[in-house]
């Protein structure tokens, strides 16, 4: 096994200007860089300090499944043409999250949506060169609308569109925290995986107890959490990512694993960012090098 490790940029680390973060991840040690906007510039850093694209966030993505059909088309265009410029520049994986602006949207009716929105978008990202990758988030609570969050969606996504050029963002620590199987995930859709994130997610004892798996009540303890989980570095959860670097060698997956730094531990000051992501990196080179 030998994967690239890269990272998806943190808010102080990023604040300091493309070129300082790309020279700082390179110095590191790391091999990509997730960006959220690709330019001229970004690529020129990242060539500068010898890194590779991860992936770059897709902009309007919520507008892509709005009632409002006017409004689908136009973000439909506006991603079309954005694949556009991300080909030109070189990049080829394509991020995103499937939330409709509607948060109380029932995930069966987003679907319906969806189904009628993406496949022209699928065919487009297949001229391009382009691989869309959906993360697995589900969505701001009580009503997680986010489509592709189990393996249920997944499995009816799949189906409906069987191009490769639209899979998912394997990243283990959503599936955790929702009591998904992350391993057999890796077994079912092990083919459709574009991208892959670096996290992981600590399941609260105490808290379980307290509110089960309902978000807490009166505020959770710590950041990242809804109350009975909280994501965390890769290496302090529950995620034995030995048994994820054997499956996704097995699979042939040729992309990153993206450090995704969601870990109140590691938070609030770009001396902690840093300390987080250099310890992710630590924990994920023992397993995937």
């Amino acid at each position: 096994m030998n994967f690239k490790i890269g990272m998806r940029i943190p808010p102080k680390i990023g604040a300091e200007g493309i070129e300082s973060t790309a020279a700082w991840a390179a110095q590191i040690g790391l091999d990509t860089l997730d960006v959220p906007r690709l330019t001229q510039e970004t690529k020129e850093a990242c060539q500068k300090a010898g890194l590779e694209i991860g992936s770059v966030d897709a902009r309007n993505g919520a507008s892509l499944l709005s009632k409002d059909e006017n409004r689908r088309l136009n973000a439909a265009e506006e991603l079309k043409k954005q694949m556009k410029d991300i080909a030109e520049l070189g990049g080829r994986v394509l991020f995103m999250c499937l939330v409709p602006e509607d948060h109380t949207l029932p995930r069966k009716e987003g679907f319906a949506i969806w189904k009628d929105t993406f496949p022209e978008i699928v065919r487009h990202a297949e001229q391009m060169g382009i691989y869309i990758a959906i993360e697995g988030w589900p969505g701001p609570a009580p009503h997680y609308p986010t489509l592709g969050c189990t393996p249920e969606m997944l499995r009816a996504m799949f189906e409906a569109i069987p191009s490769k050029h639209f899979g998912m963002t394997y990243d283990p620590s959503h599936l955790v925290r929702l009591g998904i199987d992350y391993v057999r995930v890796l077994t079912e859709f092990g083919d459709r995986i574009n991208h892959c994130h670096g996290k992981d997610t600590e399941i609260l004892k105490d808290e379980l107890y307290e509110c089960g798996v309902i978000q807490a009540t009166f505020g959770e303890k710590y950041g990242f959490s809804e109350g009975s989980w909280r994501y965390t570095i890769p290496g302090r959860g529950e995620v034995d990512w030995g048994k994820v670097a054997v499956r996704l060698d097995r699979l042939g997956y040729q992309g990153a694993i993206s450090i995704e730094l969601e870990d109140h531990c590691y938070w609030g000051s770009i001396e902690a960012e840093q300390k987080g992501i250099e310890k992710a990196n630590e924990h994920l080179r023992k397993v995937f090098k």
